[in-house]
Parts: structure tokens; sequence; C-alpha cells
């Protein structure tokens, strides 16, 4: 499976980050522990959201989407 995930910052409310892995537990601990350089800044992090899709490149597809202006608004109404 492929997870495309919503990731809300703690310390920065309203803060979100998006992304998509094969292992969502492993790639937020990876988030939480600063080896993420684009997401280290609102570390720690909580997962708000994930999504599981059989095949790959419809996952990252969807994640691109979701990092799209039409995205965001997708997912702050839905999320």
């Amino acid at each position: 499976m492929y997870y495309v995930y919503i990731l809300a910052s703690e310390p920065n409310p309203g803060s979100y980050y998006v992304g998509s892995t094969a292992d969502l537990k492993r790639r937020i601990k990876e988030h939480n522990s600063g080896k993420s350089s684009h997401a280290a800044k609102g570390s720690p992090w909580a997962l708000a959201t994930y999504i599981a899709f059989a095949d790959r490149e419809k996952a990252f597809r969807f994640e691109r989407y979701l990092k799209s202006g039409s995205g965001r608004a997708f997912a702050k109404k839905h999320f």
C-alpha cells in the first residue's frame, strides 16, 4: 500500500505538511526526528489524516494535487 498523509504541526496551529510513502509509521518518525529538512521547522507533527492507495502512481498524483492551490482548498474543507 502507498499512503498520502497530512501532518499538522503541533507548535504552529494551521501549518500542515503533505507527503506520500509506503511506510507511514517510519516516515512520521523521520519527520519528528528532523530527518526531513522541509518539515523540520514545524516539528513535532501529528497525523491529521491519511489515504491508502494500492497504486503508487495514483498516490503520487493525489499528493501533487493536494499540494496545488485547489488541492489545499479541498484538504482544508474535507480534512
